[in-house]
């Protein structure tokens, strides 16, 4: 169920990180910072993910607790424990990345909050719900490996697979890219 209490966790966090910038007017100041677009936007994404990873640390007492409950004591699955932290570290953080996008469209965190959970639920599950509306072969499954799902399923299974990796990077990229886009064109 992780996938959908970040859902709605992460966008609660970044909902108001460029959202509340410009309904108190301090976006101003902070662009007029000897500091580039890019830098400002990375530095309130890796604060979202910070956060996020700072809520996971509790869940490690889950794990104490499972190896010290196994019959035999320690006979727990490491690997696939490991995996499904990372898997939930890039879901943390294609969620962040999302987040951080969402809020830089309005001066009003609940609208941001609401795109942002818009945007994510479509990268996690609508790409899954579109391939199956009349698509077929391998156009669905091209259409399937674009959302968030796909890749999330297999890492949670503890099988980390470098086009894996390479999707929640790439997807993150992209979102931090068109968040500087976004704040650059407040100059034009």
């Amino acid at each position: 169920i992780s996938p959908w209490v970040f859902l709605f966790l992460v966008p609660a966090i970044t909902m108001n990180m460029f959202a509340g910038e410009l309904k108190s007017g301090t976006m101003e100041l902070l662009l007029t910072r000897p500091l580039t677009e890019f830098q400002i936007v990375f530095a309130k994404y890796m604060a979202a993910v910070v956060l996020v990873l700072i809520a996971l640390i509790p869940t490690f007492f889950y794990l104490f607790s499972i190896n010290s409950l196994a019959d035999p004591i320690g006979n727990v699955d490491f690997g696939a424990i490991f995996g499904s932290y990372i898997g939930l570290f890039f879901l943390a953080a294609i969620y962040s990345a999302i987040g951080i996008f969402a809020s830089s469209f309005s001066k009003n965190a609940i609208i941001s909050f609401l795109f942002s959970v818009l945007f994510c639920y479509i990268f996690f599950l609508g790409f899954e719900n579109l391939a199956f509306i009349g698509f077929s072969g391998k156009i669905s499954d091209f259409i399937i490996s674009l959302g968030i799902n796909d890749h999330y399923k297999s890492m949670s299974r503890g099988v980390i697979d470098s086009r894996d990796v390479v999707y929640f990077l790439s997807v993150i990229s992209i979102f931090i890219f068109m968040t500087k886009l976004r704040l650059e064109s407040r100059k034009w």
